[in-house]
């Protein structure tokens, strides 16, 4: 639980789900890995406590939570961006494959309601 002010407390849980450009198979275990270690970067200057980062080859899961004065599409938009550039810069087969984005323009976001943090770990972790 967060402390929001000296009369109110909140959570606030997310889950996010975006896909590779074109679906295109190319997020291999170590580039996930790296997705997740950018995400923490970012969400450290944002304010915003990465979960759990997992996914599968065209596509990638994060739970995180956020304060309510938090910026939401302001760190999805840092996510995409700086993730799609990093990774493309640093995997010349994925800059190959696509050249100008990793990522598809859309993306999923829902609030996890009163589901435990763990129960969405689990989720996850099976995708």
């Amino acid at each position: 639980m967060k402390r929001l002010t000296d009369n109110g407390v909140y959570v606030l849980q997310y889950h996010f789900v975006t896909v590779t450009k074109y679906r295109v198979d190319l997020l291999t275990d170590e580039i996930a890995e790296r997705i997740g270690e950018i995400a923490s970067d970012i969400s450290e200057d944002i304010d915003v406590n990465i979960q759990n980062v997992n996914g599968g080859s065209d596509h990638v899961h994060i739970l995180f939570t956020a304060k309510p004065t938090t910026d939401l599409t302001k760190f999805i938009n840092s996510l995409k961006g700086v993730t799609s550039r990093k990774i493309r810069d640093k995997n010349p087969e994925v800059r190959q494959a696509l050249d100008k984005a990793l990522w598809q323009p859309g993306y999923f976001l829902a609030t996890t309601g009163q589901v435990s943090i763990d129960v969405l770990h689990e989720y996850v972790e099976e995708q």
